[in-house]
């Protein structure tokens, strides 16, 4: 699969000549001499599927004619010394058929070999502003490269951005990737359901993210997709919570948007359920009214429709059942038009999901909203929050954070919802809340 994503890169390098540059993250101090656990870039991933640390892969374009090109992997040498204390290491030797790259060199040469690599191209891609020791090696090897024209050779003239190109390409998932978020989703789905069964009034949210997380491990994820949301009761309420710490109340609601990666590719998933296992009658109605907006977009998702108009069909149904349980005045087009929804809902209904949970690829295109395509894979979480501090409700209301989503492949004639076995309707919820504790998948 890796081995296809540089093929179709170079495919497009060739078009204009243009050498790439893509290197991996570095690690990162967590603390005084200890590191933050190793995620390689995405687009690095994309391309190699290769995990180490003080890595790059160099992708040089045949500029002759219409040859497949050359694949470079730079990487750390063998070194028994430092894989007793840090791990083991693939290899210069390994990495060439393990990975199916051209050829392998040592990491240490990378700067010194560049200047000779990027000879004869014109343009190269490279990232910029992630780090600025490498920015700045990279500019004095643009500098070298340059110095060249003096002899005859073609002049390097600029670096360019990667993103386009490689980011479309990364946008249209291929049958193995859909597989790996499969698998992802399968892991999330045991997850929030065991979530569901153990809550109970008197637990923290830290116990309830300890389930989800200790499910992602045990299952052999890559880990957690990003950091989990366990929110109980008014927390909810803060779109990107993470303390989950707090106690989990007789009456409350939790909501957990939690997901696991598999290869590190992500899934991504929020429900909402009552802490007692029964919702009230306000939360009910709240509830009601995010499923039915999320069910209408979803079922609104198929190919040659508009990434935006997905969103727009989830908002009027946020907007319709606002004004009709009283929070909102007014029509809806009116409600629509002032923008007094975002009081309650202030996000948008859905992104691009792949390598990062909030995955790459443009939201539109020549100035219209992007049209779906089979192989693109995509959230739909819409959600109603009312703050706890808003004196402007009804207090029955206030502290209610509700938001559903899903993980949804866009197929051939439709759709598929890729997490869908997690209960949603009311029904399936409170009887997910009673159920026992389920026992470990093999």
């Amino acid at each position: 699969m890796y081995a296809e994503h540089r093929r179709q890169f170079l495919k497009h390098l060739s078009t204009t000549g243009t050498a790439a540059v893509i290197p991996t993250n570095r690690s990162m101090v967590r603390n005084h001499d200890c590191d933050f656990r190793f995620r390689p870039s995405s687009d690095f991933w994309y391309l190699t599927g290769f995990a180490e640390p003080e890595a790059c892969l160099v992708l040089l374009p045949d500029l002759e004619g219409d040859g497949p090109g050359r694949s470079i992997l730079y990487l750390r040498e063998l070194d028994k010394l430092m894989e007793i204390w840090n791990g083991r290491r693939l290899g210069l030797d390994a990495a060439p058929k393990a990975l199916g790259v051209d050829e392998a060199r040592n990491i240490e040469s990378l700067w010194e070999d560049l200047p000779e690599c990027l000879t004869g191209y014109e343009e190269v891609v490279f990232s910029t502003g992630f780090d600025a020791d490498r920015d700045r090696k990279m500019g004095e090897v643009l500098a070298a490269v340059r110095r060249k024209a003096r002899g005859g050779i073609r002049p390097l003239t600029s670096m360019v951005d990667h993103t386009p190109a490689l980011h479309e390409l990364r946008l249209f998932k291929a049958e193995a990737e859909i597989d790996m978020i499969r698998k992802a989703c399968t892991i999330t789905t045991e997850a929030h359901v065991a979530a569901m069964a153990a809550t109970a009034p008197g637990m923290n949210e830290c116990e309830i993210d300890a389930l989800v997380e200790y499910t992602f491990k045990r299952r052999g994820s890559t880990g957690a997709a990003y950091n989990n949301i366990v929110a109980g009761g008014g927390n909810a309420c803060i779109l990107h919570y993470v303390e989950n710490n707090a106690e989990l109340r007789d009456g409350d609601l939790l909501l957990i948007d939690a997901g696991a990666e598999w290869n590190y590719y992500s899934s991504d998933v929020t429900r909402t359920f009552p802490v007692n296992g029964r919702f009230n009658d306000e939360q009910r109605a709240i509830y009601e009214i995010v499923l039915e907006a999320q069910m209408k977009a979803i079922e609104h998702s198929a190919p040659g429709v508009s990434f935006v108009s997905i969103h727009e069909v989830a908002l009027l149904c946020l907007v319709e059942g606002l004004i009709g349980l009283g929070l909102l005045q007014g029509s809806a087009e009116e409600v629509i038009e002032s923008r007094s929804y975002t009081d309650f809902y202030p996000h948008r209904t859905g992104h691009w999901m792949g390598l990062d949970v909030h995955d790459c690829g443009y939201y539109a295109s020549e100035g219209s909203s992007r049209i779906l395509e089979p192989g693109m894979i995509f959230t739909v979480e819409p959600g109603l929050y009312v703050d706890p501090a808003n004196q402007d409700v009804e207090e029955r209301w206030r502290g209610i954070g509700v938001r559903i989503e899903d993980d949804i492949l866009i197929t051939n004639d439709g759709h598929e919802v890729l997490t869908a076995a997690i209960p949603k309707s009311v029904e399936a919820v409170e009887a997910a809340c009673g159920a026992p504790v389920p026992e470990p998948v093999a």
